[in-house]
């Protein structure tokens, strides 16, 4: 799982058959400190998410498992919105 924030939203005239009525977010991964890491990426939207929400995500194969059709093509999904940070020191 990864730390993100979103920043924006995908908008596709068309989707693969298994996407439909699921909104696409554009996430920019963090760091424990929440310093972007990487390019943004685009994400599935499992959890009704919004603009600036801190959120986590999974990749890979578990990304398209936490979708209700398991067989989509998708790199990442959002799996949960994050109500805190703690960051033992």
């Amino acid at each position: 799982m990864h730390l993100g924030q979103v920043i924006g939203t995908v908008v596709a005239e068309r989707k693969y058959p298994g996407l439909e009525g699921i909104k696409l977010l554009l996430v920019q991964p963090l760091d424990h400190q929440r310093k972007p890491t990487g390019e943004a990426i685009v994400a599935a939207d499992t959890v009704r998410a919004g603009p600036n929400d801190l959120v986590y995500l999974t990749g890979s194969r578990e990304a398209a498992q936490a979708l209700d059709n398991d067989f989509v093509p998708v790199d990442a999904a959002i799996i949960g919105i994050v109500d805190l940070v703690g960051v033992e020191r």
